[in-house]
């Protein structure tokens, strides 16, 4: 589970925060031609957080969004948001009907599971979600970019491309799309994970934290114009996110 202290720090920032904004963009970039024509009459996204994407998939796309999570601060600050139909659960154990979704969603969550145990939640997702369903998955990507930030949110894990198409290929979701994203800040990354953070020494604390406009102007900037490259279906071969999008078979 994500440390809870995250969550006040979730809902301060992701409406406006470059990195929740370059993100969302991204996501709706690969969404969009995969969720033109489809008919979602009703989508789980699991572990929501606050419930603020959900809402944005629904506003979007006109999806009945069921946003699911265990941890209760983060559904109290969407409840305050007015987000509708939250649900506390646990995603290894999601108390709802066997194909009874017809998109399944689930952000930056299996992470936050010690490795080995990332088959439990995606059992849920497989079992809950319709024959041709859509399911959509984002992790962190690659054990070289762990921080600070991973270290306070009690994340466990990070996924490359081949172990998370095995990891959804033995639950039976067919890929559409996988790629890396967050790509570009790749170099600047590597600086302040590796370099950076282990010469302050200082205890690990979060990274969603505002910035002056400039910085903020600075770092959304590259996820722009990545969110334009995968919008031409060019699939990034690294970077600090991984985003697959497919189908129940």
């Amino acid at each position: 589970m994500m440390n809870p202290a995250e969550f006040a720090n979730i809902a301060n920032a992701e409406q406006d925060f470059w990195w929740y904004r370059g993100m969302r963009n991204i996501m709706f970039g690969l969404l969009d031609p995969v969720a033109q024509g489809r008919r979602v009459h009703r989508a789980l996204e699991a572990g929501c957080g606050t419930g603020h994407f959900a809402q944005a998939l629904g506003s979007r796309y006109g999806w009945p969004m069921v946003p699911l999570d265990l941890g209760w601060e983060g559904l109290a600050f969407g409840r305050q948001m007015g987000i509708q139909r939250l649900l506390q659960a646990d995603i290894c154990s999601i108390p709802c009907s066997t194909a009874s979704f017809d998109a399944v969603i689930s952000m930056d969550v299996i992470v936050h599971l010690p490795r080995g145990e990332e088959d439990r939640p995606m059992r849920e997702f497989a079992r809950v979600l319709k024959p041709g369903g859509l399911f959509v998955i984002r992790v962190s990507a690659l054990d070289l970019l762990r921080s600070h930030h991973s270290q306070f949110a009690q994340e466990r894990q990070r996924f490359t491309r081949s172990r998370l198409l095995h990891l959804v290929a033995a639950h039976g979701i067919r890929p559409l799309r996988c790629t890396y994203a967050n790509s570009l800040l790749l170099p600047v990354a590597l600086a302040k994970f590796r370099i950076w953070e282990p010469l302050r020494g200082q205890a690990p604390s979060s990274g969603v934290e505002p910035v002056p406009g400039w910085l903020d102007a600075l770092l959304h900037a590259p996820l722009a114009i990545e969110s334009a490259m995968l919008k031409r279906g060019l699939n990034l071969p690294i970077g600090q996110s991984l985003i697959l999008i497919g189908e129940k078979a």
